[in-house]
């Protein structure tokens, strides 16, 4: 009898997990560590690499580093809302000078923590809005807004095999969206395509959500990195610049290189200053069920680094110089075949290559290259000593 009380009483919760299948991208990156072939070519992570394979430390953020610890007097939380300047200063990079108070903002653990918060902001005014996504796109897009259950509308916008925006297509499904439904875009340096929309594209754009009463989102993750900061917010300020309401996620991880200490911010734009307070009060809440209060470090350095003249002229001349790479190994692999030559036509830190599944694990078998099973690889991640081999490779591989 006691047995079955105690088996009765035994508490369940775990059990009734089930078994998930680890992230893709973060898998290659085990396969690529667990790798001892001196050789090998990890393209799957997405961090620039310099000429060298390496990824450095900006001489900027150093500097900020060290001014930081020579000055910082504690360690005590700053709030919800982040470190203000920081979001002003970035608010400034993202939509250049002159934002009135409609225009709020709230730090974020990187742009991932932005574009989550940014769902449950929209899931909290409106259950109802789908959220309309361009295929392919990052892989957590979606996840990201699923889990705060709004519905995902997926359409067309690039085809591998012909490396094209499917940009009409794109407009069709943008027609059957309803007023109040949110359009996901990236602001430049597509991942994982590398396929930006053209300034007509983005004035199309503008047009269609101002017309249907649509919400724009805009995940601007690499700006700096596919030809300098005022052209790669372009396009997300003329689209902001045309709506009502609109939303910008903001990561620096990338444009600062502080990839681990997870900064960004995002960015909200009311109708009026009213409701501007209000929503950001109800971004406060939110953050705080969150993380409560975000992480200093990252987003110290880079206030520093852009309120310290001689600073921000360093940090503008290193992101410079990364952009700069980035585009010769683009115009690298564009030379090496036609059958590459869209690649220099592309921004950013990546590109889809038009290969099989198959085709990807025997690069990764046979050569040690490891990118994504979708055969879309990290351009800043090549050397100049892999970036022949790895084009030879691609080219034995790509259809006739």
């Amino acid at each position: 009898m006691m047995g079955d009380i105690e088996q009765l009483a035994r508490p369940r919760l775990l059990e009734a997990l089930e078994p998930q299948p680890s992230d893709a991208l973060l898998a290659i990156i085990g396969m690529v560590r667990r790798d001892p072939r001196p050789h090998k070519i990890d393209l799957g992570v997405g961090v620039y690499r310099d000429a060298a394979g390496n990824t450095p430390i900006l001489r900027s953020v150093k500097k900020a580093e060290r001014l930081l610890n020579e000055t910082q007097e504690t360690k005590s939380y700053l709030g919800g809302e982040g470190d203000v300047r920081f979001v002003e200063l970035m608010r400034e990079l993202a939509f250049g000078p002159g934002t009135d108070d409609r225009f709020i903002g709230l730090q974020t653990p990187g742009g991932c923590g932005a574009l989550r918060l940014g769902v449950d902001l929209i899931r909290l005014a409106n259950p109802a809005a789908r959220v309309f996504i361009g295929q392919p796109t990052w892989p957590n897009h979606i996840p990201l807004v699923t889990v705060a259950g709004l519905e995902v509308v997926e359409h067309p916008f690039y085809d591998r095999d012909t490396q094209r925006i499917l940009f009409d297509e794109m407009m069709t499904a943008l027609e059957g969206a309803q007023a109040g439904d949110i359009v996901l875009v990236h602001g430049c340096c597509h991942n994982p395509t590398g396929a930006d929309l053209s300034p007509e594209h983005w004035d199309a754009l503008a047009e269609i959500v101002t017309r249907r009463g649509l919400i724009p989102f805009v995940d601007l993750a690499y700006q700096g990195l596919g030809h300098g900061l005022e052209q790669d917010a372009a396009g997300a300020r003329l689209v902001i610049a045309a709506s009502d309401q609109a939303l910008l996620a903001h990561s620096n991880d990338k444009n600062f290189g502080v990839y681990r200490d997870r900064v960004g911010s995002l960015h909200v734009k009311a109708p009026t200053a009213q409701i501007a307070a209000t929503a950001y009060s109800n971004l406060l809440v939110l953050a705080r069920t969150m993380w409560s209060m975000p992480p200093d470090h990252g987003a110290a350095v880079a206030r520093l680094v852009l309120d310290t003249p001689e600073l921000a002229a360093d940090w503008r001349a290193e992101l410079n110089e990364m952009c700069t790479r980035i585009r010769g190994l683009r115009a690298r692999l564009a030379d090496f075949d036609p059958r590459l030559a869209y690649i220099d036509e592309q921004n950013g830190m990546f590109s889809m290559l038009p290969l099989s599944p198959d085709a990807v694990a025997e690069l990764r078998e046979s050569e040690a290259i490891y990118m994504a099973g979708s055969g879309r690889f990290n351009v800043a991640g090549l050397s100049d000593h892999n970036v022949d081999r790895f084009a030879s490779a691609v080219v034995e591989r790509l259809p006739a």
